[in-house]
């Protein structure tokens, strides 16, 4: 954990979320300014400031996040309808928060491309 990082603050309960989901590797929470009707964050435990730090050891947790995703995504009721996963790699790209995250949108239609 670094001690620092919002997200893992809110992991750790030190800040309060509207958490959906949880198990002992993956958190999913409600963004504080949603884009959409459904705007969730999915954020790993384990703090890793960008995608840039990834390495071959992440396979299973990326395989994780992406499956709380999809289950995230159903019980939101978005399966049929669509939704959109973005993951943002440094500031140029939109990141603000340097902990590796996931946006799930959905409930509303979307342009392409994103801008």
């Amino acid at each position: 954990m670094d001690e620092s990082c919002l997200f893992c603050r809110i992991a750790a309960r030190d800040i309060e979320a509207e958490i959906v989901y949880e198990n002992d590797r993956i958190l999913a929470f409600r963004d504080i300014s949603p884009q959409a009707p459904v705007h969730l964050l999915l954020v790993p435990r384990a703090h890793i400031p960008t995608v840039n730090e990834l390495g071959e050891d992440h396979r299973e947790l990326l395989a994780d996040l992406f499956l709380a995703a999809s289950k995230i995504a159903r019980d939101q009721g978005l399966q049929q309808e669509g939704y959109r996963l973005v993951v943002n790699c440094q500031e140029g790209a939109g990141q603000s928060v340097f902990h590796l995250h996931m946006h799930l949108l959905g409930g509303r239609a979307f342009q392409w491309p994103p801008g």
